[in-house]
């Protein structure tokens, strides 16, 4: 009985010491190649109005409140949301953009979990398309650390990473293609 809790204890002590050594911060991206020139795409991410479209989160309590503040694209640019169960209450900013390429976007979270994360979107010509870039950086303390032992931080929200570019392809690819007739008569 003695040497079961002595082993229990190891154990768990081992267990917690490992937590320990797992990395201080986090990092998930995904990236896809849209067949558009990055000014097609970038008005998609700097206008959060325009969130509704594309965002797989937009989608995860379709009563949510949201509220827009700030500029209206680019730059200072706010939106916030108070939703229900997964969507919880937050806020995000654009604390730097560089048209047509790059947007930093402050995001806070203060339920379900209070959170204060970088977001990057990045788009780089490629070939005839843009690669574009969706990263998530921030903290990652010690509970955090010790909840990915049972979830993955990268394949959970990576996942939904991948459905947003994927959504964001098909709207930027599809006013593309309704644009070449546009580009034809401008001629």
């Amino acid at each position: 009985m003695l040497y079961g809790v002595i082993a229990i204890v190891v154990l768990t002590g081992g267990l917690l010491a490992f937590v320990a050594t797992r990395p201080d911060t986090f990092r998930v991206q995904r990236t896809t190649v849209i067949e558009a020139p990055p000014e097609q795409i970038f008005p998609f991410i700097e206008d959060f109005r325009k969130y509704a479209l594309w965002s797989p989160y937009e989608r995860v309590d379709p009563s949510m409140s949201r509220r827009y503040s700030g500029s209206s694209r680019g730059k200072g640019a706010v939106y916030e949301w108070n939703g229900k169960g997964k969507a919880g209450k937050g806020r995000m900013e654009i604390a730097h953009a560089s048209p047509p390429l790059m947007a930093v976007i402050r995001l806070d979270f203060a339920r379900p979990v209070a959170t204060q994360n970088i977001v990057e979107f990045t788009l780089r010509p490629d070939g005839s398309g843009t690669s574009v870039s969706w990263a998530m950086r921030g903290a990652n303390p010690y509970i955090a650390k010790l909840i990915q032992l049972v979830f993955n931080m990268d394949r959970m929200v990576g996942k939904d990473f991948e459905a947003g570019l994927a959504n964001l392809k098909a709207l930027a690819e599809k006013q593309e293609t309704a644009c070449v007739p546009c580009l034809a008569s401008a001629g």
